[in-house]
């Protein structure tokens, strides 16, 4: 079994994944200590590895996303945040390099990679609908949805994440989950 993003051995020599780049623009102290890196760390790495699988469709793509978040976090000029607003600011670095990779390869956002398989079970045949469903709908739709309902957060935090005004939350939240539901009757 590979070895999970999450499951990397944080160490002082981890911490220094910064890329040259990165580097050169950062020649101050790193934002948070190496302690509470590995606490922040043990508590977003597993959400923000899903959220970004999911959203991109590519488990590749997602851990390269996931440590460049990191990276930049680490390498940012952060005022003090609480571990709330702490979250939301990575979350947000990791989807504006979701866009950014996007506009820049033109690729497609999530590749065909659902693997049909004989219905076992009802419930895997609802597991692969639902995949199917969530596949069809459009990159904002699934960070919506995944930000809302997986992750939990808030029209605020979602606002923050993505970058979308708090007030334009709701409705958008409400259109992505109509057109699932269709999706997912169009499909049954």
């Amino acid at each position: 079994m590979p070895a999970m993003p999450w499951d990397l051995n944080i160490s002082a020599a981890n911490l220094d994944l910064l890329s040259e780049k990165s580097r050169t623009a950062a020649k101050k102290e790193p934002a948070m200590d190496e302690a509470a890196f590995r606490l922040f760390y043990r508590e977003t790495a597993r959400p923000l590895f899903s959220y970004l699988l999911r959203v991109a469709g590519d488990r590749s793509v997602a851990e390269d996303l996931m440590q460049e978040a990191y990276c930049r976090l680490l390498a940012a000029d952060l005022p003090a945040m609480h571990g709330t607003e702490l979250k939301s600011y990575l979350f947000r670095i990791a989807t504006n390099l979701m866009h950014d990779r996007w506009r820049r390869r033109k690729e497609d956002p999530l590749r065909e990679n659902i693997i049909e398989m004989p219905g076992a079970s009802p419930a895997l045949d609802a597991k692969l609908e639902m995949r199917r469903a969530f596949a069809q709908l459009k990159p904002r739709e699934r960070e919506l949805l995944w930000l809302a309902y997986v992750e939990g957060s808030s029209h605020n935090e979602i606002a923050q994440c993505t970058g979308l005004g708090a007030a334009s939350i709701r409705i958008l939240l409400f259109r992505a989950r109509r057109r699932l539901a269709d999706l997912i009757r169009k499909g049954g």
